[in-house]
């Protein structure tokens, strides 16, 4: 109840509509219910005593209630799916907002195909409970009432001797509704392993067809398939007994009124007209019922899907578990990692310890390390993607745990090895993340970047549309495009995480002199396993096991003979190839 009761508080925005809705089904449930109170007119007025006056006015009576019940019918349908149908889009849009604002570390524990079955699928399982549910729940229960208050005002005696038996009616229709519920639940698990099969297949499609597993993934992807679909069986054996079971139970009550009707009208308690009145009210109440009863198994449904949305909505977002409460100022640059040390949840051993490091205005603090050491971890501090566990990161002399996230992030620039590239023009994806950045500037970006030689050739230049993920541009464009991105935004600190990794040899030769002259008085952070990237750093720090093994320029270190120069020696032990770059790095 109290799951249904939030969803129904996004019926406020819509209250007219509900309201009118409710003045339909009351029209609706009166009109429904003279139709078995028309019955005894028609029986004792015009068959057995056959007055003629009854005779013209209880047909214009049918036809007036059948027209207002129509009118009624379809303004109460209409006006409650109308507010249903945009409840679900204000609830999918509110899940959508808040799972954007949600931490990093709850999307990286979650699978993709998950999150978006709880914004497609278990929200539109919920869009029964709110149009069709609350609809039937309202109408049905009213036209109940209004029939119920028939059969009391026919025969009150008789009345009673049949709602003796409702309990009966009432504790399968509760029992079969709480596991429908527990089907349900699973249901939309499967569900949302079905589409996570599917994102993973489709956007591994390369990878995919490599390898030659089509027929694999078919065969994966049949399992999941089969799995979900017994599920739905299920819920279709369960919920399907509801209405032969109601119609047992009924049958035996109908059958009753019959004989305990029947002699009262032989007695002469009650006329054949009030006994018929009775009994049409009576029947009537079955397809209401009926009607309620697959409205609590639609509910059950559509709870289980709300208990997944309304989990994720209920879990505290950036915004909520940020502790910064100051504005950070436009930086110099000055970075100090204090101690600093990170453990992954669930995770024993530390991922970062004692970092101590300092970057001034200005340094290109390169970081290296085998996969895994802790370099990504270690930049992904940086813009408080997660929290450091001990110690402290220092910016200008504040500790960034102390600034809003917004004004943090606004300072600090990325471009990571996983270029994300939107389906919008090439001017829309460089400006993304500036505001209000005009043409000029975006085109300058783009120049800085060396993207332009290859935008103005295009025959719609910057008003090109790039193709999804980027798949009509090389790799090493994407990267340029996605540098001019980072550029634009114009940061105090700038992150490079592979950033040249994509670029052939002569267009990294170009994003590093772009670099170099854009680096003066910006703090950058770089992460590269292509050491020909770095040399020039102000700082290498090669990390090791979460820790900083060795630092110093790069000539110092490949003096020292230690770990950066072994790797170093691995990435260029041909002789032509080692010669060239220690050539590069003596200039």
């Amino acid at each position: 109840m109290k799951l249904y009761l939030r969803l129904l508080t996004y019926l406020k925005p819509y209250r007219l509509w509900l309201l009118g809705s409710v003045f339909c089904a009351i029209v609706v449930s009166a009109m429904t219910a003279s139709y078995a109170w028309l019955i005894k007119p028609v029986i004792d007025d015009i068959f057995v005593k056959k007055d003629q006056e009854m005779l013209m006015l209880v047909p214009l009576a049918i036809i007036a209630v059948s027209f207002f019940k129509g009118i009624c019918t379809y303004g109460q349908s209409y006006m409650m799916r109308y507010a249903g149908s945009w409840i679900i889009a204000d609830l999918r849009k509110a899940l959508y907002r808040h799972m954007l604002l949600l931490p990093i570390a709850y999307h990286s524990q979650q699978a993709t195909g998950q999150l978006i079955s709880r914004i497609v699928h278990d929200v539109q399982v919920m869009q029964n409970a709110v149009s069709t549910v609350i609809k039937d729940l309202f109408q049905q229960t009213l036209t109940l009432v209004a029939l119920v208050g028939v059969v009391f005002y026919q025969d009150w005696q008789l009345a009673l001797f049949v709602f003796f038996g409702m309990p009966l009616l009432t504790l399968p229709i509760v029992m079969i509704g709480r596991r429908l519920r527990k089907i349900a639940q699973k249901e939309q698990e499967r569900a949302g392993d079905l589409t996570n099969i599917l994102q993973e297949t489709f956007s591994g499609i390369r990878i995919v067809k490599a390898f030659g597993r089509e027929h694999f993934e078919a065969e994966r992807f049949s399992k999941k398939n089969t799995n979900y679909y017994k599920t739905i069986v299920r819920s279709i054996a369960v919920g399907e007994i509801t209405s032969p079971l109601i119609e047992t139970i009924l049958s035996f009550a109908i059958g009753a009124v019959i004989w305990y009707g029947g002699s009262r009208v032989i007695s002469d308690a009650m006329t054949p007209g009030t006994f018929f009145s009775f009994m049409t009210a009576a029947s009537m109440m079955y397809k209401p019922v009926k009607s309620l009863s697959q409205a609590n198994n639609n509910l059950q449904q559509a709870m289980a899907a709300a208990e997944r949305v309304f989990g994720v909505m209920d879990l505290k977002n950036e915004q909520e578990l940020d502790s910064g409460k100051k504005i950070l100022p436009k930086l110099q640059g000055s970075v100090v990692f204090e101690s600093v040390g990170f453990v992954y949840a669930k995770s024993k051993s530390p991922a970062l310890s004692n970092i101590q490091l300092e970057a001034k205005p200005g340094d290109i603090i390169a970081i290296v390390g085998s996969s895994g050491a802790g370099k990504t971890t270690l930049i992904n501090l940086l813009p408080r993607f997660y929290e450091s566990t001990t110690g402290q990161i220092l910016m200008d002399g504040m500790p960034t745990q102390d600034v809003t996230l917004a004004s943090l992030r606004a300072q600090i620039g990325i471009v990571s090895q996983e270029i994300i590239l939107f389906d919008e023009s090439i001017r829309w994806n460089i400006a993304y993340g500036t505001e209000g950045a005009s043409d000029a500037e975006v085109e300058a970006a783009a120049e800085a970047a060396y993207a332009d030689t290859f935008i103005k050739k295009l025959p719609e230049a910057y008003d090109t549309q790039i193709e999804k993920g980027g798949a009509n541009f090389s790799g090493g464009e994407r990267q340029r495009l996605a540098i001019a991105r980072a550029l634009l935004k114009n940061p105090p600190i700038l992150i490079l995480d592979e950033a040249t990794s994509a670029l052939d040899t002569e267009s990294e030769f170009m994003i590093r002199k772009a670099l170099a002259s854009l680096m003066k008085n910006r703090t950058t952070f770089v992460i590269a396993h292509r050491l020909s990237t770095i040399q020039r750093a102000t700082c290498i720090c090669v990390i090791e096991n979460g820790q900083i093994v060795e630092r110093g320029r790069h000539g110092d270190l490949i003096k020292q003979n230690g770990r950066y120069k072994k790797i170093y020696q691995m990435q260029f032990k041909d002789i032509e190839g080692l010669a060239e770059h220690e050539a590069l790095s003596a200039e």
